[in-house]
């Protein structure tokens, strides 16, 4: 006897559900098994079911209706999974990280969501507050030609959205950078201990790497021949998402330089600074030791000493500690140390 899986038994979970027949939406059963059996009794449609962060008893009903391999359940309930292709006899299963990026705060947030790719269906599984299936979703009802090509067009509109997103994460981190550049050079920034916001910037660049560096491969798999369930006429929409995404990780990669070269320049102002001000110190240690010392010889308190008889003796002795402080005051000026 099938579990029969209906959308009222889990409203919080199904985001959306549709076949699509011949490239547009068509009403189907309420029954989700019914509803696959009839795309694939018409042999032209898919099942597209979205889910946002199951439940492992919740998604066990999807996982019996559609055959899920429990390996890719298992990575599909526990998230935390880094982008990647699995291909597997009766399914294929993508990882993706969207990202959103909060330029207030200065920081990377990355979500998850898995597509199930198989035989005249799709599940989708978010997680995390980042969402660009909703839009996805009604973009692609509006491209027919698009979805004609079966399930593996969700799985490249999917991709598509997420690293078209990366590129306006990246130009928004890139126009957050350079003002960080300008105020580590300029001369009120110089004064402002800054390592530690560059040091931030840049574990928020290698988040935001971790999302787009693995998934380049992924990419390059589904733009080229044998992998099953991708549909011929999707390879070249595929490989457009693969150049997207090199661009994105040559951005990444320049921020990441770009983030090491000002933390070297801003250490390296920091270790100039430090000379200047030991510079100084030492000028004024100088200047004051010439009177520390003559002070220090008369004040010894001998009765034989010279100059204790001379009228003139104690002016003499001021104007020669002022006279000796003054020309180490000039020596040092001249030389750039005050």
């Amino acid at each position: 006897m099938r579990f029969r899986l209906k959308r009222g038994r889990m409203p919080g979970v199904i985001v959306d559900c549709g076949i699509y027949q011949d490239g547009r939406r068509t009403e189907g059963p309420a029954d989700f098994s019914d509803a696959l059996d009839q795309a694939r009794a018409e042999g032209d449609s898919f099942l597209w079911i979205g889910l946002h962060e199951p439940t492992e008893k919740e998604f066990e009903l999807v996982t019996s209706e559609f055959g899920l391999h429990p390996l890719a359940v298992e990575d599909a309930l526990g998230a935390h999974q880094r982008p990647k292709l699995e291909v597997y006899d009766d399914s294929l299963f993508l990882v993706l990280k969207p990202v959103e990026y909060d330029d207030t705060a200065d920081t990377v947030t990355t979500g998850e969501l898995m597509v199930f790719v198989g035989d005249s269906f799709v599940v989708t599984v978010r997680h995390g507050q980042a969402n660009p299936l909703s839009a996805v979703r009604e973009r692609l009802e509006k491209m027919p030609e698009v979805l004609q090509h079966g399930p593996t067009a969700v799985m490249y509109a999917v991709s598509d959205a997420v690293v078209d997103h990366y590129l306006d994460v990246a130009d928004a981190l890139r126009l957050d950078l350079d003002e960080l550049e300008t105020e580590v050079f300029s001369p009120v920034g110089s004064a402002i201990n800054t390592a530690g916001r560059i040091y931030g910037f840049k574990r928020q660049v290698l988040e935001f790497r971790r999302a787009t560096g693995p998934l380049a491969e992924p990419m390059a798999r589904l733009a080229g021949a044998g992998v099953p369930f991708v549909h011929e006429g999707s390879r070249p929409f595929f490989r457009d998402v693969s150049d997207h995404l090199t661009r994105v990780n040559e951005h990444v990669e320049g921020l990441d330089r770009l983030l090491s070269d000002i933390l070297a320049a801003h250490l390296a102002q920091m270790g100039v600074r430090q000379n200047d001000d030991m510079r100084k110190i030492s000028a004024w240690a100088a200047m004051a030791a010439v009177p520390t010392l003559i002070a220090g010889i008369y004040g010894m308190n001998f009765d034989h000493m010279p100059e204790l008889s001379w009228t003139w003796g104690y002016p003499a002795v001021l104007l020669l500690m002022a006279g000796v402080v003054f020309g180490l005051h000039r020596f040092f000026r001249r030389r750039g140390w005050l």
